[in-house]
């Protein structure tokens, strides 16, 4: 098995479980990235790695049988550490994983109302994204006042969260990604968004221009199976 395909094969028994992973996921190719589809996936987020931290994302729609393009920005951003392997991927390295994740749900710091049939969590003061790899809440949205997490750690430090609240502009409109997401395997990531553009490169994430991320939030469906797909 070649290595491109074998990692299509790792993620989606990350995703499906073992079981059911060769029968319901197969390989398709859009605007040059592999994408690995779920049987009912009819919504795709491309996200091709042009130079440096800039990629060209495009979201995607099957219709009577074909991909058909939507919407597409070229000012897309990746990791200030670039792209990896995602079983290879570090906390702190600013890298984006390659590959096919799942797009579950939203949050940002508009009401409810702005979210179309994702699940969507409105960001309160004391709520963190938990980094903390001692916590049994890690790669999830948690608020201070629940506990279970060092929230007096700073950002910078191995262990320290982030604060939602921090970042207005980037996280205005986010959605949480797959990666490493169902079983959290510490020091491997947590906060693996497609969220706003900020200035620059994101610390792993994949951002894009804020008009971008408010039509996917407003229009993706669970019922679609939504993933997004990183390549080069």
């Amino acid at each position: 098995m070649r290595p491109a395909a074998a990692l299509l094969v790792a993620l989606a028994l990350v995703w499906l479980g073992a079981g059911a992973a060769a029968a319901q996921v197969r390989t398709i190719r859009l605007d040059g990235v592999r994408v690995g589809v779920h049987v009912h996936t009819t919504q795709v987020v491309t996200v091709n790695h042009t130079h440096g931290h800039r990629a060209r994302v495009t979201y995607w729609r099957l219709r009577a049988g074909h991909w058909r393009t939507v919407r597409r920005t070229t000012d897309g951003r990746i990791g200030y550490g670039g792209l990896v392997a995602p079983f290879r991927r570090q906390q702190g390295t600013g890298t984006t994983p390659l590959g096919t994740v799942r797009l579950l749900w939203a949050f940002g710091t508009h009401r409810a109302r702005v979210a179309g049939k994702l699940d969507y969590r409105r960001i309160r003061r004391g709520d963190f994204w938990v980094e903390d790899n001692r916590s049994r809440f890690y790669n999830r949205y948690r608020n201070v006042a629940d506990g279970g997490f060092r929230a007096g750690l700073p950002a910078s430090a191995v262990n320290g969260s982030e604060r939602l609240t921090d970042y207005p502009r980037q996280y205005e409109f986010s959605i949480v990604t797959g990666y490493n997401y169902a079983h959290p395997v510490r020091h491997r990531g947590a906060g693996i968004f497609l969220h706003v553009n900020g200035r620059g490169a994101t610390a792993g994430c994949v951002s894009t221009p804020r008009w971008f991320v408010r039509e996917l939030v407003r229009r993706l469906d669970p019922a679609a199976a939504p993933v997004m797909a990183v390549g080069r």
